[in-house]
């Protein structure tokens, strides 16, 4: 029997739908039939997971988001992928908070930066992302450099995700900002860039662009699959 996954999302809900769009999708692809794992979504309000890193109290998102994953656990849920970037500054937190694993992306992203035998990554995603250390911290245990855009290009990036793709919206002039800050990346150094945050790989694509990138919405699902599918 198949692991059941339990997936935290609506931060955002465009997120949310990529993660298990891609889990049913990609099952069917490998094996031919339509046997994946069952899925459990609890989806927060996104709203307070706004409001209340805004004001500093990560302690109390830890709480909401560990409230929110046990009842994932009591809807059967074997484990825990929490679909998005910046509140995995608190998941050590929330897992000491509940009774099943959390598949933390942190370790996830690290795996496959580490397989392309990469030292020195650049990291796009929301504010709270690139300007806290929760990322450069797990892949400094793996030997790994993370270098994060400069204030004006941090202001663009998180701007884009929250004002255009929380709400589903493309546009091809914000695209041509990420992929100008991706190439300043590079000339300080980042041999690829980590699309940290779940809705960016909705923006940027792998043929945008010769560097690597590391799309942590697929990384996440397909590691979250291959958890719910492992003996």
């Amino acid at each position: 029997m198949a692991k059941t996954i339990g997936i935290l999302g609506g931060m955002s809900p465009e997120s949310t739908i990529e993660y298990y769009r891609h889990i049913t999708r990609s099952y069917t692809e490998k094996f031919g039939d339509y046997g994946y794992p069952e899925i459990v979504i609890f989806s927060v309000s996104f709203q307070p997971y706004v409001d209340l890193p805004a004001a500093g109290r990560w302690d109390l998102v830890a709480d909401g988001l560990a409230q929110a994953a046990r009842k994932l656990a009591a809807a059967g849920a074997d484990f825990v992928v929490i679909a998005t970037n910046t509140m995995h500054k608190v998941v050590d937190e929330i897992q000491a908070q509940i009774d099943i694993p959390i598949l933390s992306l942190l370790d996830v992203v690290g795996d496959a930066i580490t397989a392309q035998g990469l030292e020195t990554v650049g990291l796009l995603g929301t504010r709270f992302t690139m300007e806290s250390t929760f990322y450069q911290d797990a892949l400094a245990k793996r030997g790994i450099t993370v270098v994060v855009p400069n204030a004006a290009d941090r202001e663009t990036v998180n701007r884009v995700i929250y004002d255009e793709l929380v709400a589903g919206e493309i546009r091809a002039e914000s695209r041509a900002e990420y992929l100008a800050i991706i190439e300043r990346l590079a000339a300080r150094g980042a041999q690829g860039t980590i699309l940290g945050c779940t809705e960016i790989p909705l923006l940027v694509k792998p043929s945008d662009t010769p560097l690597p990138l590391f799309d942590t919405t697929i990384l996440h699902a397909d590691a979250a699959l291959a958890f719910a599918l492992a003996d």
